[in-house]
């Protein structure tokens, strides 16, 4: 008998004043009819890092393991967790194909852990393209980045 997971739609973007520079990233958690924002931000941080900390952030904050589908304009999160390469670095000891050091494994690790207790559809959508949920999530990453600035 398969346990019947809640369904949670999550909406996730980051951004980042200069790469390194004052970073955030912003999040929208729905289920059902009800939304929840969150939102939060670094010092000095890069792009890469807001895209996948508003991931974790989202993921980290559902109460128990869920049905996912996770929106994000960030190739580097889809390509990295749907295309295997942070299994793949995580397995070569966090190193690339070309044997350099792969950038953000904490980041990663994390990603994969709670890609491990949920069950999760990454779904890019390209960014800045009118897209209701990524432009507020836009909206909370640049504000978050800007008590930094």
């Amino acid at each position: 008998m398969s346990i019947q997971r809640k369904h949670v739609t999550i909406f996730t973007d980051g951004a980042c004043s200069g790469n390194p520079g004052p970073g955030g990233w912003g999040a929208i958690l729905r289920y059902n009819q009800v939304e929840k924002e969150l939102s939060g931000g670094e010092k000095e941080t890069t792009n890469n890092r807001m895209e996948l900390t508003a991931a974790i952030s989202a993921l980290s904050a559902l109460k128990e393991p869920c049905k996912v589908t996770l929106y994000s304009d960030s190739k580097y999160l889809v390509d990295g967790m749907s295309k295997g390469w942070a299994k793949g670095w995580r397995a070569k000891g966090w190193r690339k194909s070309d044997g350099k050091p792969a950038l953000n494994p904490d980041l990663w690790q994390q990603l994969l852990d709670l890609f491990e207790r949920h069950e999760v559809e990454l779904v890019w959508i390209k960014g800045h393209n009118e897209h209701p949920e990524n432009e507020r999530c836009d909206r909370l990453a640049v504000a978050e980045s800007k008590k930094f600035a």
